[in-house]
């Protein structure tokens, strides 16, 4: 029985996620675009100078089997800015106007309120 990553070393998990922040700082990407980061930053040992090899040993691996893993490190890692970027989207959305003001809009532009949605 295949017991490989059911008792992981916190200070592994711990390495490896800054590994992944590191090379989200370099390159803010998600999955699988960070991936290309990762081995670029890997295969020139820009992170302490560790390869493949050093960074597999601190729970960082790029093989196939690994993937599902490896996603979910970056997944964790950016989560904070896919939560920032949502609530960016609802402060760009502004409430409508109070309805006294809605009355004071001329012509077209009160026409153009209605066809939006934005009318009483």
């Amino acid at each position: 029985m295949d017991s490989r990553g059911q008792h992981e070393d916190p200070s592994t998990t711990a390495t490896a996620l800054d590994f992944v922040r590191f090379c989200h700082r370099r390159r803010r990407a998600g999955w699988p675009e960070l991936y290309d980061e990762m081995c670029a930053v890997a295969s020139r040992g820009l992170y302490h100078g560790w390869g493949f090899a050093e960074l597999a040993e601190h729970g960082v691996a790029f093989g196939l089997a690994e993937m599902p893993r490896l996603a979910g490190l970056v997944a964790e890692v950016t989560r904070p800015d896919d939560e920032r970027r949502g609530r960016a989207f609802v402060r760009v959305m502004a409430p409508p106007p109070p309805s006294d003001a809605r009355d004071e809009v001329p012509g077209d532009a009160a026409n153009a309120q209605v066809f939006m949605g934005a009318a009483r």
